[in-house]
């Protein structure tokens, strides 16, 4: 393990941290499994340890042994059993970002050897397939031939005012594909002069950054630059958390960029989009990456609230305590049990409400609450907050 992987700040961090526990009280994992060793405070303790190992004068100040192949291993499986949700983050009360410092983390145990062998799997479908499954990626698209009047350009255009970016998850799984298609429609009420990249959009690079891989995304960073800049559009749109996240934050600014419901609440504004009453009472599910992630909760709430004969009721826990789905920090390739555990803490709390309908602005999240519901067979509908104000329009 090396020092390298992490910013100054982060070592400096690992200090601050006082046994608080609070982390380890609002961790989704923790919470499913009742076990202390997920917690970031275990986490921070163990880090702290084998950062003291390394260097020579503390090595000699603490007596400290570089850990074993064998036990980073052990801290490797506890480290990447996580959502990357931020909650520990939100409520840290020594203020480490604590988010940050796990993706550090998980490029550290991957330089060093010790990191989950699907790791492996995740670096090289996206390096050979460009996405995170190991699809075709010239069937990217393929969900515009599913509609009921397919356009004859596909929604593949030369140039466009508007790129729908539409992330791997959207792309290629049928339950997410309805959030696309749902979409589609919404633009071509609203008249949105919008593009898709087709097999030209390359996975953005959330699940390397995920896995540890951060220093492999640049060559879809550029790539998915490039395909943009070719299009000759000003603006890119986003249903996927993740991929609005990675755009934001690692990718650089040259175009206006928009979560969906950031995009949906402007069109209602500026009158692009009648929307009908719907007699619905429904529950909103903050996604990590949109809320904690980029801090964006009133944008989905307006969207909701524009929509007539709505209810909406929320959660015990919402906005920066909402509770993970399960679905983020790869860990449902890590450990699919563990991700279940989660989901049915998250379905609980939304059964809570009486609501009859849970919404989101994520397709993972759709993924993983839609999936745990139908296993179960439990009686809720979970839906994208694009196929609700899908189910609002107005049509001509």
């Amino acid at each position: 393990m090396s020092q390298k992987d992490y910013s100054i700040k982060e070592i400096l961090q690992l200090e601050a941290c006082t046994n608080c526990c609070l982390c380890a009280e609002v961790c989704p994992a923790v919470s499913a499994t009742e076990d202390g060793q997920l917690s970031g405070v275990y986490r921070l303790a163990e880090l702290r340890k084998i950062m003291r190992s390394r260097s020579g004068i503390l090595r000699r100040f603490f007596g400290r042994k570089a850990p074993t192949e064998e036990q980073l291993k052990q801290f490797s499986e506890t480290v990447y059993r996580c959502t990357l949700c931020g909650r520990c983050q939100e409520t840290c009360p020594s203020g480490i970002m604590l988010r940050d410092l796990w993706l550090s983390l998980r490029q550290d145990l991957v330089h060093s050897d010790a990191y989950p062998k699907k790791v492996d799997m995740i670096r090289e479908n996206v390096a050979e397939s460009h996405n995170v499954f190991d699809e075709d990626n010239e069937e990217r698209a393929d969900w515009v031939e599913d509609l009921r009047e397919p356009p004859d350009h596909g929604y593949i255009k030369d140039r466009a005012e508007v790129v729908y970016f539409t992330g791997c998850v959207a792309a290629y799984f049928p339950m997410a594909q309805k959030i696309p298609m749902a979409l589609s429609e919404v633009f071509e009420t609203a008249k949105v002069d919008f593009t898709l990249l087709g097999e030209e959009e390359w996975c953005c690079g959330f699940p390397l950054l995920g896995a540890g891989l951060r220093e492999h995304m640049q060559d879809l960073i550029a790539h998915n630059i490039e395909a943009v800049q070719a299009k000759g559009a000003s603006k890119v749109v986003f249903a996927c958390p993740s991929c609005y996240q990675m755009w934001r934050e690692y990718y650089p600014h040259e175009f206006e960029i928009y979560h969906v419901t950031q995009y949906i609440h402007q069109l209602i504004t500026a009158g692009q989009l009648a929307l009908k009453e719907l007699d619905q009472t429904v529950t909103y599910h903050d996604p990590c990456d949109l809320g904690r992630g980029s801090r964006e909760y009133d944008a989905p709430r307006r969207v909701i609230g524009a929509i007539p004969g709505v209810k909406l009721v929320e959660m015990e826990h919402s906005r920066e305590n909402c509770l993970c789905c399960g679905g983020g920090g790869n860990l449902e390739m890590i450990d699919a049990g563990l991700s279940g555990e989660i989901a049915k803490a998250k379905i609980d709390e939304v059964l809570a409400t009486g609501a009859d309908t849970v919404i989101t602005a994520c397709q993972q999240c759709v993924r993983t609450m839609a999936t745990y519901a139908r296993r179960n067979k439990i009686k809720l509908d979970v839906m994208d907050i694009v196929q609700l104000v899908q189910r609002a329009l107005k049509k001509n």
